[in-house]
């Protein structure tokens, strides 16, 4: 708390930081309006330098200001002026601050970077389906030329049984028949259960 002005008379020379700091140590209220006074200034330029958010810089300002009172007695004179302890503590809370944001920040992005991570392997899906398109050429191979053509036509060319038939020139039964015993020939050589 400012002291009031006095008229006529001489005012009270500025109270030492160090001496208030001590004072504080020991509880002392008033004693903490003059650090306040001198340090709250100063200890928010600094935090506001250090972080551009006014918001935060003001809550960080806070939470140093609270450090110190809490603090006083961690203060040590012969370590240097009561004024740096004051901005170091605020530098060290606004970096903290800094590198708690950047921490978050990474996490989230790293969060993100696993959603849009495919739920499976692609590379050894690649390879399954290729093994398995593999074994599928290698059983077709193994049916009667009849058997294969009838399936190539029916399953990978999407023709009806009718179609099948008309177009390799053969009765609609002995079409259905081939594709039933080419399917069950692919069945047990691709190892397929009922």
């Amino acid at each position: 708390m400012r002291q009031p002005a006095r008229i006529g008379g001489s005012s009270p020379a500025p109270a030492d930081l160090g001496e208030l700091l001590g004072r504080v140590s020991r509880g002392d209220r008033e004693a903490f309006e003059g650090v306040y006074d001198l340090v709250a200034g100063p200890v928010l330029g600094l935090v506001r330098s250090v972080l551009r958010d006014p918001a935060q810089s003001e809550e960080v300002a806070q939470e140093v200001l609270v450090e110190v009172w809490r603090g006083a007695a961690r203060y040590r004179p012969e370590r240097g002026s009561a004024m740096a302890w004051v901005m170091t503590l605020a530098h060290r809370r606004a970096v903290d601050r800094v590198r708690s944001a950047q921490a978050a920040t990474d996490r989230e992005h790293r969060a993100a970077l696993l959603d849009h991570t495919p739920a499976y392997d692609e590379v050894a899906e690649q390879v399954e389906h290729r093994l398995e398109r593999e074994q599928v050429r290698r059983c077709l191979r193994g049916l009667t030329e009849v058997q294969r053509q009838s399936v190539t036509l029916a399953y990978y060319r999407g023709l009806t049984y009718r179609e099948v038939a008309e177009l390799l020139a053969l009765p609609l039964g002995t079409v259905k028949t081939r594709l039933r015993d080419g399917l069950i020939r692919l069945r047990d050589c691709l190892g397929v259960t009922a």
